[in-house]
């Protein structure tokens, strides 16, 4: 089964040299949408060189309710925790071009920490309509939901199958990755063929947005680098797709987006896990109604330093829509799964949300809210059923409040 993934994952990132969905122009920093706005910039006369500031700040204020698995009544333990108000992003950065062939983005988080705080250093150079490299750190060709820009994102939080950790037999749970991948460092190259085809293919070191140097090795198993290297095709059909789940400015789109995604992330010889990662996707903005969907799946396999033979699988995915029931109001929903106690077990988290955004026109403030119910089916045992939702809220409500520049 192993070894079947691998092939499939090879075979999705030799596709993509034939023919990425680029973020329209505009959208290049991945943060905010610059597209359409004057806003504030430097450029040259000539216009082949544009310095371009801009800002997100989101506060938001969130109430979680868990179940009792995991409080020991002894304590006079609550079962709510991690509530009350945060400051989820708060960016500065900068984006631009210079000699019409060469783009760059820098962005700081301040709300973040570590490594984290540097969120993106990269420059792109495009050879050509079809052929462009891109260098430093920015996001991963994996997930509709992370591609997607941040401050245009149809919920508060992205959808707990893609971020959650998935749950291993007890005595292995030191090493428990998700299917999200985010931010990394590396390198790709990516181009749109005929407006209609995107491809991104590329290597990263796999470590997340956790760390900016150079941590890694070669594979003691298969003898290549211990990188992450994974590759993104996507199809549009009525041209380039925005990177947006809903704007008010933009109610008369007719954009639709299909794709395929695959990575292969390799450790070194140590006490970890090589994960085999699979994804399709699916988008559509058609005038007011923004409809997305997503499944992807993941192969856990052990290192041999481990001796362990057994690989574990996942299976993950939503559907979601928005619908702009004013010009300034969006009603928006999403089914999310999570097959989280791996394919093996029977049982899944079953994970409806619901919700609302209110846009304020003219000022760049966009209020968000949602309510999410966790819950849980199908399991075989009342064990299996208590440790599936280990660290998750039951019922939980996000309200943010964002602004951008």
């Amino acid at each position: 089964m192993r070894h079947f993934v691998h092939y499939i994952i090879a075979a999705l990132l030799l596709l993509p040299l034939g023919a990425r969905a680029q973020y329209e122009e505009g959208a290049e920093n991945g943060v905010v949408s610059l597209a359409g706005k004057e806003g504030f910039s430097i450029a040259t006369k000539k216009g082949d060189f544009v310095f371009k500031p801009y800002m997100l700040v989101q506060t938001s204020a969130s109430v979680n309710y868990y179940d009792d698995e995991g409080l020991d009544p002894a304590y006079n333990q609550d079962n709510v925790h991690n509530s009350g108000f945060a400051v989820p992003y708060a960016i500065l950065g900068f984006t631009g071009k210079a000699f019409d062939r060469l783009t760059f983005n820098l962005s700081i988080n301040a709300a973040g920490s570590g490594a984290g705080i540097l969120q993106q250093a990269w420059f792109d150079v495009k050879v050509r309509e079809a052929f462009a490299i891109r260098v430093g750190k920015f996001k991963t060709p994996f997930s509709h939901a992370y591609l997607t820009t941040l401050g245009e994102s149809l919920m508060p939080t992205l959808p707990v199958s893609l971020t959650s950790s998935v749950i291993m037999p007890y005595v292995l749970n030191a090493v428990t990755p998700n299917i999200g991948l985010g931010f990394d460092l590396g390198v790709e190259i990516h181009g749109l063929v005929k407006d209609r085809w995107g491809y991104e293919v590329g290597i990263f070191n796999g470590a997340g947005a956790s760390t900016n140097s150079a941590t890694k090795t070669f594979s003691d198993d298969w003898h290549i680098p211990s990188l992450l290297y994974a590759g993104r095709l996507t199809y549009m059909p009525r041209g380039v797709m925005p990177s947006n789940q809903g704007d008010p400015r933009r109610l008369h789109e007719d954009k639709m987006l299909f794709g395929l995604s695959g990575s292969l992330n390799v450790e070194s010889e140590n006490e970890s896990t090589n994960d085999a990662r699979v994804g399709a996707e699916f988008a559509w903005l058609k005038n007011r109604l923004y409809v997305g969907a997503e499944i992807y799946y993941m192969n856990v396999g052990f290192t041999d330093r481990q001796k362990i033979d057994e690989s574990y699988n996942y299976l993950g995915g939503y559907v979601q829509g928005g619908y702009f029931v004013t010009n300034k109001m969006q009603l928006t929903a999403r089914y999310d799964f999570f097959n989280r106690n791996g394919m093996a077990k029977d049982g899944f988290l079953n994970m409806p949300a619901v919700g609302f955004n209110y846009f304020f026109t003219g000022v760049n403030l966009k209020l968000q809210a949602m309510y999410q119910f966790i819950g849980r089916t199908g399991h075989d045992t009342q064990l299996d059923r208590d440790n599936d939702d280990l660290g998750l809220a039951m019922h939980s409500g996000t309200v943010l409040l964002q602004y951008t520049f």
